[in-house]
């Protein structure tokens, strides 16, 4: 093929597949919507859930406005909180829809924290179980505790995939035709302890 055949043609693949985009501006909450006076705040471009001074009363969700079906997102989190405060954990929605009581949300979650919920799959407020569960050994040895981590998360059509620090914990495919391929992404802060969860350099790339 000649070079500038294929330069026009990687061109036209781009254009399709489209380029990683922030899902924040950095410095407001413009197409997101949750608790942004009690639970949510923004510091250094990150979005902040909780404090560690206090403890977190109830599961909060900050979520996109805008509903995505096949992507792959990437960013940053850190999760940290008071040990023996209660339940430490936070996680990513996608393919989700905000619940009716107006704080929860309902559809699948990329799992953050202990014991065993590094990179796990779970379906929130939905059929309420973990889909899938990591191998913990081999998460271990990336892992960074109370520190920066990085998720990606590659939906395409039923099948969903899941890397924390490049290795990949879920790699699912959904049997129920039932169940939404498309919904709002959002981030979570558990309820029930004394929790501080940081997310931060949300990309995300269209299919």
């Amino acid at each position: 093929m000649k070079p500038l055949l294929l330069s026009l043609l990687l061109l036209a693949v781009t254009a399709i597949a489209g380029e990683p985009k922030p899902l924040s501006d950095g410095k407001t909450f413009a197409g997101w919507e949750g608790d942004t006076t009690t639970t949510w705040r923004i510091e250094n471009g990150e979005f902040v859930g909780g404090k560690l001074s206090q403890k977190q009363p109830r599961n909060e969700f900050l979520s996109t406005k805008a509903n995505y079906g096949n992507f792959e997102l990437t960013l940053d989190f850190k999760l940290t909180g008071v040990p023996g405060s209660g339940f430490i954990n936070g996680g990513v929605q996608f393919r989700s829809e905000r619940h009716p009581n107006g704080y929860e949300m309902i559809g699948f979650q990329a799992d953050i924290g202990d014991p065993k919920y590094w990179g796990a799959l779970y379906d929130e407020s939905r059929r309420k179980k973990m889909l899938v569960e990591p191998d913990m050994t081999k998460i271990e040895p990336v892992l960074k505790r109370n520190d920066w981590n990085h998720y990606r998360i590659l939906c395409e059509g039923p099948r969903i995939q899941l890397w924390v620090n490049g290795v990949q914990t879920v790699d699912y495919t959904e049997a129920d035709p039932a169940i939404p391929q498309t919904g709002k992404i959002g981030i979570q802060i558990h309820g029930g302890a004394n929790t501080e969860v940081r997310y931060r350099n949300l990309m995300l790339k269209e299919l």
